[in-house]
């Protein structure tokens, strides 16, 4: 089956052309983009589909599934995402299958198979590699870049199942919650920056902040995807109301 893998939840871009096996095995990252920063999701999304294609010699028309992060994330970049996945799977007549962007990031830190060489350095790899040796990574903490000087979070049990959030809440009121949340590593793209706050290691390795990764979000998607079978409504994690609200009515002036 050949999936065309989408995120555009963080200030990143990410993209991807994958092989993946109907039964169970990992998926196979035929070509993968990740374009940073600048929040360019509109200008930058097409152009990367069209260069994961050509890079892995495919056209769209070959595409059987596609998988979106769905979020949490900024309005504006989830739109582009959410949009382009739903108008790609109407033109080319095939499910699209909206995935939390964290369970993405969580499961490229617990199965370091599903890590993506275009996300994450060698090094990178090496030291997830080290980590799963050593007895897996465990009860994993993954957050995000709400802005507002916030983090969108979510809770990992050590098998990758989530078991809090998505939320979003301040980097001090999360850091109050990770004793009961039973956590023990921090993963994903605002993890550098809250890691000391938070009182957890980063993962897979000090200043990583790893990424939604087109094999992470098919990971996510999970049996589903494999099985062919109906996908949910493409419903996006808000997760709070956007800052625009309608302008109020104006009020009458009395000439009297």
């Amino acid at each position: 089956m050949l999936v065309l893998a989408l995120d555009t939840a963080t200030d990143a871009v990410a993209v991807g052309l994958l092989e993946v096996p109907a039964v169970e095995g990992p998926a196979t990252v035929l070509a993968s983009r990740v374009r940073a920063g600048a929040r360019q999701h509109g200008e930058q999304l097409m152009p990367a589909v069209l260069e994961v294609c050509a890079a892995a010699g495919r056209q769209l028309a070959d595409v059987d599934a596609v998988v979106c992060g769905a979020g949490p994330g900024p309005f504006t970049g989830l739109r582009v995402g959410l949009v382009s996945a739903a108008g790609l799977g109407d033109a080319l007549g095939v499910p699209v299958y909206g995935v939390c962007s964290l369970d993405a990031v969580a499961a490229s830190a617990l199965d370091p198979v599903a890590l993506d060489p275009a996300v994450g350095s060698a090094a990178t790899l090496d030291a997830a590699a080290l980590h799963t040796a050593a007895g897996g990574v465990g009860a994993l903490l993954v957050v995000s870049d709400a802005r507002r000087r916030e983090v969108y979070w979510a809770a990992y049990d050590g098998a990758g199942h989530r078991v809090a959030g998505p939320a979003v809440d301040t980097p001090a009121a999360l850091a109050e919650r990770v004793t009961e949340l039973g956590v023990r590593r921090v993963a994903g793209p605002a993890a550098a920056a809250h890691a000391e706050l938070l009182g957890l290691a980063e993962y897979p390795a000090a200043g990583a902040a790893l990424a939604p990764s087109p094999a992470g979000l098919v990971a996510a998607a999970g049996d589903d995807l494999r099985t062919g079978a109906d996908p949910a409504p493409l419903r996006p994690y808000y997760l709070r109301r956007p800052d625009a609200v309608p302008p109020a009515a104006r009020k009458r002036v009395s000439l009297g």
